[in-house]
């Protein structure tokens, strides 16, 4: 499992598509493969009043990734140090393996490059202690990295809060 972890508060989310942007942006992506997207969910009546959630999908960097066990070439490849998974496209030869190995829909196919794109987190930002490239553009600060331990406990916290806050309010 990778030892990052990219969060999102959903309540914060409006969905503006930043993250999708500027990831797109960052990667030099044509129309067609989104490394991460936002999926609308709704709208549905909460408290009597429409709503709409927005949910942030991206690479789940699984521990045992089937991409990279299907893929023939080794080109998807996962990082020994922090389990990053990634493409090596000098390795990749377009079969689209990965593509329907994984459930997750995660590797994306590049029409321009005749091979497949997937989120790695940025790690060449990473690598240069900076963040994914969706998390800096993200314009209400709903998307978080960092080590997996303390966005786990962060989450917890999140949801601790909340259910407080519920638990105490007023109807």
């Amino acid at each position: 499992m990778s030892r990052y972890h990219l969060a999102q508060d959903t309540r914060k989310c409006i969905g503006c598509h930043a993250c999708e942007i500027q990831c797109k942006s960052n990667k030099s992506l044509p129309p067609g493969p989104r490394l991460c997207q936002i999926v609308e969910v709704g709208p549905k009546l909460i408290g009597g009043l429409p709503r709409t959630a927005y949910v942030f999908m991206l690479c789940f960097h699984c521990e045992n990734p089937w991409c990279v066990a299907a893929c023939p070439t080794g080109a998807m490849q996962q990082r020994a140090s922090d389990g990053i998974v990634f493409v090596d496209h000098d390795l990749c030869v377009g079969c689209k393996t990965c593509i329907s190995a994984c459930p997750w829909g995660a590797p994306q196919w590049h029409p321009e490059l005749g091979k497949v794109v997937k989120c790695d987190y940025c790690k060449d930002r990473i690598d240069q202690g900076l963040k994914p490239a969706c998390v800096t553009a993200c314009t209400t600060q709903c998307l978080e990295f960092g080590e997996r331990q303390t966005m786990t406990e962060k989450k917890r916290q999140r949801h601790a809060e909340s259910v407080a806050s519920f638990e105490n309010s007023s109807f």
